[in-house]
């Protein structure tokens, strides 16, 4: 984010983002999803609307370490909390170049299906997290929460898109 100063308005929508982000994370029965070595998290379609104002990383990485409260606890609030700051803000900033580009016909933007391969295979540090903390099979989980999250990415640029030409995200 620009060097900038947040404004009430800002705090009051990152709060809000993180709130529903946690909300569709923990509420039943959306948590049945939400954790493990096999997950789908709804609130992970959130993550791009960073792409349409930095300040959402705060709300999105809030969000994420809240909500990893209750499964692993501290541990997962900073390695799922960690990894999604990390790889939302590299992510934001490698594809902000293809923001204006589209591709399957103009129903998916290119940074945000480029995001959503990154931000798939950043799932290796929840893998190894489920691995030394569970004993999951590493390359296992790394397939399958990658593969979650992939599925829950690009639905989530589709409707984040769709949502973008009612509302306006860059304010």
């Amino acid at each position: 984010m620009k060097k900038q100063n947040l404004t009430v308005r800002d705090m009051t929508q990152i709060a809000l983002v993180a709130a529903i982000y946690v909300a569709l994370t923990i509420t039943p029965p959306l948590n049945a999803i939400s954790y493990g070595a096999y997950q789908f998290r709804i609130s992970e379609m959130m993550n791009f609307m960073a792409f349409y104002h930095r300040k959402y990383i705060i709300g999105v990485t809030l969000g994420c370490m809240i909500a990893n409260l209750y499964s692993f606890g501290i541990v997962d609030v900073f390695v799922g909390g960690g990894s999604t700051l990390v790889f939302l803000t590299l992510g934001v900033i490698l594809f902000e170049k293809f923001k204006n580009q589209y591709i399957l016909n103009n129903l998916i933007r290119l940074d945000h299906f480029c995001f959503a391969i990154l931000f798939s295979i950043s799932m290796f540090t929840i893998a190894a997290e489920l691995h030394l903390l569970q004993g999951l099979p590493f390359f296992l989980t790394w397939f399958t929460t990658a593969a979650g999250e992939f599925v829950s990415l690009l639905i989530g640029a589709i409707l984040i898109n769709r949502l973008s030409q009612h509302i306006d995200l860059t304010r």
